[in-house]
């Protein structure tokens, strides 16, 4: 209904549908997942596209900085050919009389974009006002002669364009909370598609040309967004598939790990004057207890002195460290080790740490400066524990590898 109008005559609110441009930025987004450099999505780690993509095809709403806001006037000649209390013979061309012109500037964050955009929500009498970057700019004309307080007029366009946005904010809100699902299901189903058409090509036993014409990198597309985030660095050599350890399985052996505390908190005697491969023999009589062994051995072995590990093939996929709480900077040591240890694409990692006598507060507020602070660091992984973290760390040798870090904090009876 609004489409064909054009920006310049200062109506806002009025020039795009702002429910199809948010369906158009999604589609945006799927195309350019797909048409990524195949083996290239797949040795970006997944949470690194989807964060990316996120980045990228969010919208931020308009905010306006009131508080920024200034005004300026000066004098200009006045048209007033349209004054109803002024008898003007001819209406085709201008009638000037001295006058004077209020811009109120308003500052505000946001798209820009979103101030000609129509909402879900609307009326037929839009607001009027000029974009000048990222000013909102009210102007006010009256003659001399004829003065008006400009204040009310400022208030009353400043309600019905807050009252827009407003009307714009759970539209916005809604497709910002969706991207995150919607980016990771079309990774995940492209990611899907190559794999298996990789092991059709692999099951016809003939080498496969590459194109000649196949990018070897991939170029960011130029948007309209402020800032455009840089993909996630990855190489786009061919993906050699890794077995993973499930997340179920996962989240399995925590509970297991979890209910030994239970255990130290109903026999404390029994557990007081453990030391770290004491306690660590415990953990690992229960996880072999509910994970079946392989035919080579146990599931889970030792390896050093403080790990609990499952390896597949020559590579470790589940690693556990056992530590007492020494201080920030042992715990520091505690995750290097780890991640020295941690070889496999998306390997799955806990640090259990025992407490004597120290305030537990303390402790976990050490355990995530430190992990926050680490340079394998990438972001903290919502996972709701009393008493521990969950992480996204790099590989220390190659960057497409992400591990996840859970620290688990166990108090040991004194």
């Amino acid at each position: 209904m609004f489409g064909s109008i054009d920006k310049s005559k200062g109506l806002l609110f009025v020039t795009y549908d702002l429910g199809q441009s948010l369906q158009n930025t999604q589609q945006k987004m799927r195309e350019e997942i797909e048409g990524l450099d195949g083996n290239r999505l797949l040795n970006t780690p997944v949470t690194d596209l989807v964060t990316y993509c996120v980045e990228k095809y969010k919208i931020e709403p308009v905010t306006l900085l009131k508080e920024g806001w200034y005004a300026d006037t000066k004098e200009v000649r006045v048209d007033v050919r349209y004054d109803p209390m002024r008898w003007i013979d001819d209406k085709s061309k201008p009638a000037l009389v001295a006058g004077e012109r209020t811009e109120v500037r308003i500052p505000f964050e946001g798209e820009s974009e979103l101030f000609y955009s129509r909402s879900n929500t609307f009326n037929m009498n839009p607001p009027r006002a000029a974009i000048q970057g990222n000013e909102l700019v009210l102007r006010y004309e009256m003659p001399s002669d004829a003065p008006r307080d400009v204040r009310p007029l400022v208030d009353q366009d400043m309600a019905a364009i807050e009252q827009h946005i407003g009307w714009q904010r759970p539209m916005i809100d809604a497709h910002n909370t969706a991207l995150p699902g919607l980016a990771q299901k079309v990774i995940d189903n492209r990611r899907k598609r190559l794999l298996a058409q990789s092991q059709r090509a692999d099951a016809l036993g003939i080498p496969v040309k590459r194109r000649d014409d196949a990018p070897q990198t991939y170029a960011i597309p130029t948007v309209r967004k402020k800032a455009t985030p840089s993909l996630p660095p990855a190489s786009s050599a061919k993906f050699e598939p890794e077995p993973t350890w499930g997340m179920e399985q996962y989240e399995q052996a925590l509970k297991i790990m979890q209910d030994m505390a239970l255990v130290m908190e109903r026999s404390p005697d029994a557990f007081k004057s453990m030391d770290e491969e004491a306690l660590r023999q415990h953990f690992l009589v229960q996880l072999n207890g509910q994970f079946e062994g392989k035919a080579t051995g146990e599931t889970f072995n030792m390896s050093g002195k403080t790990d609990i590990l499952l390896r597949e093939g020559n590579r470790n996929v589940f690693i556990a460290e056992c530590k007492f709480w020494k201080g920030p900077k042992a715990f520091g040591e505690a995750v290097d080790q780890l991640l020295g240890y941690a070889t496999w694409r998306d390997g799955k990692t806990v640090i259990l740490v025992f407490n004597r006598g120290i305030d537990t507060t303390t402790v976990l507020s050490g355990i995530d400066a430190t992990v926050k602070a680490h340079a394998s660091f990438k972001n903290r992984v919502e996972w709701k524990h009393e008493s521990g973290f969950r992480y996204a760390l790099r590989s220390r040798d190659d960057a497409n590898r992400e591990l996840t870090l859970t620290v688990l904090v166990f108090q040991v009876p004194k």
